[in-house]
């Protein structure tokens, strides 16, 4: 009977697989994990669209309604205005998703191989962990008629000695919902692209490409769109899609940022499921499906538009053309990217602005004094919502990171990796519009654990921290010597003992920032908490968003400051922590 592996293999060597005649307990649990993140993230989202179904059948026999029909479609074509909800949802998901990517590779193209490539990933980076919520009320704070902007440029500018009428934010044509996505999406597709270029043997070749390219004598940006992009572009794909199905079915940006008359579907819907009137779910129901087709189309209309544009590039990749006005396409991604930093730099400043400022008169640049009174006021209401984000944020993520590092492990007690569908749940709950699986799951709950609000909003805000979890650890795990543990499998360790004791402390780092990744990402759920809690479980992230509808703008602020402030600090945590305990063992 063989006890672990075979022999110390060198650097590199696949593993190989546990040969025990009979697996202790931790190998048995090692090796259903993906069995079990598969059930977590799919039997959730598949449930939930059967359960969102049969509502919008018109069959609920709480509401004593057992006979299936199409009434709750008819209904919902019925609504006033539902072909402008439609389009709004289209548009604005479609825009800001083809802005985001599109000023994601000019960045990319006109500074690749540079340093200024990795100077704006670090501006950027931080934009990725700010909730929605909060970058919606930033951007709003900016662009309405008394924003910094305005306070900017006037009197001197354009006379304004009194705030002007304007239309933003909430404009019925969508543009804030698309400036808000697409800065808030923007940093997230560029740093998976340079996540793709930092696999070593990926990101080797496309740069000796590129610089093969350029000894031909194409000028960069081309070198960059006709060696770089078509290798590139696959690893971009799934992140796109789910960039375009969140972006479609969004709620907390149009909450915010969008029109009231009429407002966007998703937003209708929520809406819709929230009224006193509890028919009125059945056409939410129906339009959470709506909802699933405008995404699906969406997503169809993006992979064909993918076959069109590659017929057009395969033509023109080997026409020998080594320029396309790179000069001026380099000034203008220089000037795009200072524009886009300077904005979210200026959103972020107007932000705390408002949540010191005292009296501030119009066009004053700043207020005529700073004081703490918002903040105290905030924090005396701020306390259960405070509790319930941490302690959610906690128990989402702590199992999410578990199971994830299971999962990993089973790829190498297995020697395989795992599987090509395995890989695709992963994504799922980020491709399906939250808002029509989450309906259906709310039945489901309601059903069958109808008094555990705090139970059901954890396991919510599981299925959209796992993913990002996963991604996160699965390269640095994937990465790790095998000799270590081959070699204390050979001294006779368990594999429970090779795990805790070899395998996660060379890990300590990347845990950290899977988890403070994963608290930001249930930090910043909405949807998932106002829905599975039933309205009954306030976070900071409900409130903000409340509070962005009505409250004060200071008040407002103070709560979008929160939200910003709990995943900083978790990051911060991430950062100095394995500083202070590496050179604590090292001494």
């Amino acid at each position: 009977m063989s006890h672990g592996f075979d022999k110390i293999t060198k650097k590199g060597d696949s593993p190989r697989p546990i040969t025990l005649e009979k697996k202790d307990l931790f190998t048995r649990i090692v090796s259903f994990s993906p069995k079990l993140l598969i059930l977590i993230l799919i039997l959730p989202v598949l449930c939930g669209l059967i359960c969102v179904l049969l509502p919008a059948l018109s069959w609920v026999p709480a509401l004593e309604k057992t006979t299936l029909n199409l009434q709750g479609f008819i209904v919902l074509w019925q609504t006033p205005g539902i072909t402008q909800m439609a389009a709004l949802s289209l548009a604005t998901g479609l825009i800001s998703t083809l802005l985001a990517f599109v000023i994601a590779l000019m960045i990319l193209a006109a500074f690749f191989n540079s340093v200024w490539l990795q100077r704006i990933e670090h501006l950027l980076s931080p934009i990725l962990v700010i909730p929605h919520a909060a970058a919606a009320i930033a951007v709003g704070f900016l662009i309405a008629p008394s924003s910094m902007f305005a306070r900017l440029i006037s009197p001197w500018l354009t006379g304004w000695e009194m705030a002007p009428d304007g239309m933003f934010p909430h404009d019925p044509y969508g543009i804030s919902i698309i400036l808000g996505l697409t800065l808030k999406e923007l940093p997230f597709l560029l740093l998976m692209a340079l996540g793709a270029l930092a696999q070593p043997e990926l990101g080797k070749k496309l740069r000796q490409q590129y610089t093969v390219a350029l000894n031909l004598g194409y000028y960069p940006i081309t070198a960059f769109f006709k060696a770089v992009l078509p290798l590139l572009y696959p690893f971009l794909r799934l992140p796109i899609l789910a960039v375009l199905a969140y972006a479609s079915a969004s709620v907390e940006m149009p909450l915010i940022l969008g029109p009231n008359t009429p407002p966007t579907l998703a937003v209708s819907i929520i809406q819709w499921f929230n009224d006193v009137d509890l028919t009125l779910r059945i056409k939410a129901s129906a339009g959470a499906l709506l909802q699933l087709v405008l995404t699906a189309g969406l997503v169809a209309f993006w992979l064909g538009g993918e076959k069109i544009v590659k017929a057009i590039f395969n033509v023109s990749s080997v026409n020998g053309k080594r320029r396309y006005a790179d000069a001026i396409w380099q000034k203008v991604t220089a000037m795009l990217t200072v524009g886009v930093i300077g904005f979210m730099l200026l959103s972020l400043a107007g932000l705390v602005l408002w949540a010191f400022a005292g009296f501030w008169r119009f066009p004053a640049m700043l207020p005529e004094q700073f004081v703490l009174l918002h903040f105290q006021s905030a924090f005396t209401q701020m306390s259960t919502p405070l509790v319930n984000t941490l302690s959610i944020g906690a128990v989402s993520t702590a199992f999410a990171v578990f199971l994830t590092l299971l999962c990993l492990e089973a790829e190498q007690l297995s020697a395989r990796p795992l599987s090509h569908f395995t890989s695709f749940i992963i994504y799922l709950p980020l491709l399906v519009p939250s808002i029509a699986f989450l309906f259906g799951l709310v039945w489901l709950q309601q059903l069958a654990n109808h008094q555990s609000e705090f139970f059901n909003v954890a396991f919510a805000h599981l299925l959209f921290v796992l993913p990002y979890v996963f991604l996160s650890l699965a390269s640095s795990y994937r990465r790790l010597d095998p000799r270590f543990a081959h070699v204390a499998a050979s001294l006779g360790a368990a594999p429970i003992k090779v795990f805790f004791q070899i395998k996660l402390p060379q890990l300590f780092a990347p845990i950290l920032i899977a988890i403070a990744l994963g608290l930001a990402i249930s930090f910043g759920q909405y949807l998932p908490t106002l829905l599975a809690g039933g309205g009954r479980i306030a976070t900071i992230t409900t409130e903000a968003v409340t509070l962005a509808n009505g409250a004060s703008r200071r008040t407002s602020a103070v709560y979008a400051i929160m939200q910003m402030a709990l995943p900083l600090i978790g990051f911060i945590l991430a950062w100095m922590l394995p500083k202070h305990f590496f050179r604590s063992g090292a001494r």
